[in-house]
């Protein structure tokens, strides 16, 4: 195509028009599937990992460019989020407040045409799933910086929820406020894991300005729009939510700070190709019971990818563990591996199998 700027920005025109035609087809394809999901399973989850996985795998390797695959993802998780509020809200309960990186983390996996609901507490979330108030849960499990979240594991143990999904949100701190000028900043505020956490930067570039220590860092972004001297370590959410400028971005001291979630649900997703498992078991209180425990999944081939222990509360000194592993409980290794070792376990809990993160 040759012509001036005038003859481009029409060519869009043209382009972006057959695009929303196209975006309506493809709704009306989306409202059908999920009447006749709604036909076989009246309380069936529309969004379908798999599928979901399948489509954006597919456009990605058919891609000739020059738009970046790389985008691929999030343009499309918005267009499915769309579609699938055509059938009603998705309803996600998570650990709030807004703009935190489990509110972040939510929208990276549902988009932003899901509806969620901010609860105070890990035990309120499994609880809105569990009484169906809502059709989705996110809480964290685990932090490269802080480690494992033992809340969410002990909810495991008398939850009857399962493993939907994971979810792996980068996390990175920005320093904000109204002005975003450095020179006015007279106090910050945040959480005490995002102060922690930037450290360093915060003593070699503001060393005099005292830092003071909030419920969230939602909370910090709150108190900025109250005073103009006031900064917050908080995301990058928090600052398109709150109205406020980045004065400073990514500063915190490990660069690879990420923290993975799950997604609980009353039910299971469908099996992808590339899915995990998560055990729960407690052993018998023996020699070498560990190791009793652990030689199914080498003699399987199994990769472990995680194990944590967790006391049982119920008696001294007995551990429960929790496993996650390579594969799906259908797949014939997997399925002999938890057999063998259901028999030497004092019990033996299948959390779910998923997609694992991609």
């Amino acid at each position: 195509m040759s012509g001036d700027l005038s003859d481009y920005r029409k060519e869009i025109d043209r382009i972006d028009d057959e695009i929303l035609r196209l975006l309506n087809e493809r709704s009306k394809s989306v409202v059908a599937i999920g009447k006749l999901k709604r036909q076989q399973d009246a309380d069936a989850n529309l969004h379908t990992p798999a599928r979901e996985a399948a489509i954006i795998a597919r456009l990605v390797q058919q891609n000739s460019g020059p738009f970046p695959s790389e985008a691929i993802r999030p343009v499309y998780r918005e267009i499915m989020s769309a579609s699938l509020s055509l059938e009603g809200p998705q309803k996600v309960a998570y650990l709030g407040p807004r703009a935190t990186f489990t509110h972040m983390a939510c929208m990276q996996k549902f988009g932003s045409s899901a509806q969620y609901i901010p609860v105070n507490s890990i035990k309120d979330v499994f609880n809105e799933v569990e009484r169906g108030r809502v059709n989705f849960g996110v809480v964290p499990i685990e932090n490269t910086t802080e480690g494992v979240v033992n809340h969410t594991l002990d909810m495991f143990i008398d939850s009857n929820l399962l493993i939907y999904g994971e979810i792996l949100q980068e996390v990175s701190h920005h320093l904000l406020s109204k002005s975003g000028v450095m020179e006015e900043v007279k106090k910050i505020h945040s959480h005490p894991q995002a102060i922690a956490q930037c450290r360093n930067w915060l003593e070699a570039n503001l060393p005099n300005v005292p830092v003071s220590e909030v419920a969230s860092t939602a909370r910090a972004a709150e108190l900025c729009l109250e005073n103009p001297s006031f900064a917050a370590i908080a995301s990058e959410l928090a600052a398109q939510l709150y109205g406020l400028k980045v004065i400073k971005s990514r500063i915190e001291d490990n660069i690879n700070n990420m923290t993975r979630f799950l997604i609980l649900s009353q039910k299971p997703p469908q099996r992808t190709g590339k899915d995990k498992t998560s055990l729960m078991l407690s052993v018998k209180d023996k020699v070498g019971a560990l190791y009793d425990l652990l030689r199914p999944f080498a003699s399987h081939g199994l990769s472990m990818t995680k194990i944590e222990s967790r006391p049982s509360r119920r008696k001294a000194w007995e551990y429960i563990f929790f496993v996650d592993i390579e594969g799906h409980i259908e797949e014939e290794g997997v399925k002999k591996a938890v057999e063998e070792i259901t028999g030497r376990c004092l019990f033996m809990k299948v959390l779910g199998s998923y997609p694992a993160h991609n």
